[in-house]
């Protein structure tokens, strides 16, 4: 029966238990992060050596970019003086203008490591790994997921690894904590079919209650199993990596022995609506801008993103037990957005944790639509604002700390913008219209204000840009997007569809941190991957807020039309929310995704859910550069070097 297949077995075919490996304990303390914690451990051998200046650099430009965004509300409030809503609503200008800028500048070094050829400077890759000569765990943990796609992705890597040769030195783990019994005899179903063609040995182990989520499911099998394996890469269920890539990891893994974690840059595929096809063609096209950025900055304290990232099991297990908060949810309890809060603690204790934007081969997918994307992120809203209790915690590095920060304001911004937007507008509707403003981007001179809005626009467009001039710049990914004429057109189609969502997202998130502020546990719902459109009924349920928020900016705009253009680029997407949610979420057909750029190379097809993996003739996933892995010749595996060599 292939693991294809819908049709349901005998009952007495569910009724038997998937074999599990002898257990191999492992010890894994909750860790403090009290006054009682730890100090910070030095740092690991891999730290850049001149990491320092580099943060320096990045904290220098930064702010003087920020002061120079600056520079043009500072003149127009102090003409006749600061009143309270001004000097309010400009503090919030400085905060959102410094994450603009820090954003814009972290990009900004991406995109010089790129150019100049820097990825593996700090953290360098074989092209040629040896054999793997330790073991590693593949572990795919599954909460009420369609099984079928996610073994059909299992079974591409599987796939790939056998073709390498080294299927031997891999473990495939499928750890559910599904709750509905249905879904639970689908994901049996596909464990017996995919066990029984496998190259690597596959295990699939239920949990009887799933406690702590997804970090409490990984926890598990650290305990019962973990003693076993030297590394865990860890996917999640609409994730996979080509063999390649993950052949790479544990050959990095084996010549660094003091780095506890390296992360991949996973990027999009498989998308099918258009909402879902402008954030494959985003992270395609700018992801790796941002992850090279990132990367050169943190240096041996990045991040962990809780997926495609290989871990040093025994390091894992010693330092990055998660404590349990004190307090009610959602402050309290367990930790919900666990991957940081590891990452940090594995720094902590004096293990590297390295981001790295120079493997290929690792991909994921996105919500379908809009609603979809907004309810993972009020999950991830509640997880994030939790990290503003661990912010004194004993003994975490200063750039753990920083990381807290910033995933705490990928929320917070959004309640800071519309409060700006807010302010902005309340401190102007005491003024008289001043019709001459309606066309002020038509006025030739030029001032602070003209400057600040030009700036505005570059370091909001800047990184994209950069993207989109680094693979213009680059023959065979040009190619691989469709040509430059494709990447230019759909270039500008990301721009507008990205800025007609982001008010639409803003709101969402807002309400989000005021729902966790207000002590509202979101829960843990179950993900829709598929690209089913919206009805318009849900859509005008999920966007009523918005369609409120906008009236708000409509009363204002009466008093005061003459700012009708300047706030239109925020307010016509709030009222046309619904439009905007139900039109990105319709199915594209074949015709319209040829229409637009992605990366057309064999591993997004690959990687595609459950259709061209499954069968005798399934093709591993390959490496999307040609420079890495050339397109007609697989990963040649060197020999492990002998004891004596």
């Amino acid at each position: 029966m292939s693991i294809l297949a819908t049709k349901i077995a005998p009952a007495s075919y569910w009724s038997e238990t998937p074999e599990l490996p002898e257990e191999a304990p492992l010890a894994m303390p909750r860790q403090r992060l009290d006054g009682e914690g730890p100090d910070l451990a030095p740092a690991p051998s891999t730290s850049p050596p001149g990491i320092v200046g580099r943060r320096l650099t990045l904290l220098a430009a930064t702010l003087a970019l920020t002061g120079l965004m600056a520079w043009g509300p500072w003149l127009l409030y102090a003409r006749e003086g600061f009143q309270p809503l001004e000097v309010v609503g400009f503090s919030l200008f400085l905060v959102l203008a410094a994450c603009i800028c820090t954003w814009f500048c972290s990009a900004s070094a991406g995109l010089w490591v790129l150019v100049t050829g820097r990825e593996q400077q700090d953290l360098a890759f074989s092209a040629r790994p040896a054999a793997p000569r330790t073991r590693t765990a593949l572990l795919m943990p599954l909460y009420n997921e369609d099984a079928a796609a996610a073994f059909g992705r299992l079974q591409a890597l599987d796939a790939a690894l056998g073709r390498l040769g080294v299927a031997d030195a891999f473990d495939i783990f499928v750890l559910s904590d599904t709750r509905s019994e249905e879904i639970a005899a689908a994901e049996r179903a596909a464990y017996w079919d995919f066990s029984a063609q496998a190259n690597t040995r596959v295990y699939l182990r239920r949990r009887a209650t799933n406690v702590e989520r997804k970090a409490g499911n990984v926890g598990d099998w650290v305990r019962r199993f973990g003693g076993a394996y030297d590394f865990m890469i860890v996917l999640d269920a609409d994730s996979s990596m080509a063999g390649e890539t993950v052949l790479r990891l544990v050959d990095a893994m084996e010549r660094h022995p003091d780095v506890g974690l390296i992360q991949t840059t996973p990027t999009i595929v498989g998308a099918r609506t258009l909402f879902a096809w402008g954030c494959q063609f985003g992270v395609q096209m700018y992801g790796r801008v941002a992850a090279a950025g990132l990367a050169w900055w943190t240096g041996a304290e990045s991040s962990y993103w809780g997926h495609n990232a290989i871990v040093r099991v025994k390091a894992f297990a010693a330092a990055a037990g998660l404590p349990i908060l004190p307090g009610e949810r959602p402050f309290g309890g367990h930790i919900l957005s666990h991957d940081v809060v590891e990452a940090a603690l594995l720094r902590r204790a004096g293990w590297g944790v390295h981001l790295t934007a120079a493997l290929d081969g690792s991909c994921e997918q996105t919500p379908p639509n809009i609603i979809e994307f907004m309810r993972r992120d009020n999950r991830w809203c509640q997880g994030n604002l939790q990290h503003l209790r661990l912010l004194k915690a004993r003994g975490l590095h200063p750039i753990s700390r920083l990381q807290l920060v910033l995933g705490c304001l990928a929320y917070l911004c959004s309640p800071l913008w519309l409060a700006a937007l807010t302010l902005g507008l309340a401190s102007q509707l005491g003024n008289p219209v001043d019709w001459a403003s309606f066309f002020y981007f038509l006025d030739p001179r030029f001032s602070p204000f003209m400057l600040t809005s030009l700036l505005s626009v570059v370091l909001l467009m800047g990184p994209k840009l950069m993207g989109a001039a680094l693979v213009l710049s680059r023959p065979h990914e040009r190619r691989a997007f469709g040509g430059g004429a494709a990447v230019i057109k759909s270039l500008g189609a990301e721009i507008l569809l990205s800025a007609a969502l982001a008010p639409v997202l803003m709101v969402a998130n807002t309400r989000s941190v005021l729902q966790t502020l207000r002590g509202r546990d979101v829960g843990w719902g179950v993900q829709r991957r598929d690209g089913a459109g919206l009805d318009w009924s849900e859509a005008l349920q999920a966007t009523r807020w918005h369609a409120i928020v906008g009236a708000g900016f409509v009363a204002g705009l009466c008093i005061r039309p003459d700012l009708s253009v300047a706030f239109a680029p925020v307010v016509l997407p709030l009222l046309l929310a619904p439009v905007l949610a139900v039109m990105s979420s319709r199915r594209l057909t074949a015709r319209e995704l040829a229409s637009f750029a992605v990366m057309r190379e064999p591993v997004e097809v690959a990687a595609m859910p459950a259709l061209v993996v499954a069968g005798p003739g399934a093709r591993a996933m390959r490496s999307v550069h040609p420079f890495d892995f050339p397109a007609d010749a697989d990963l040649a595996v060197s020999p492990a070097p002998s004891a004596g060599s």
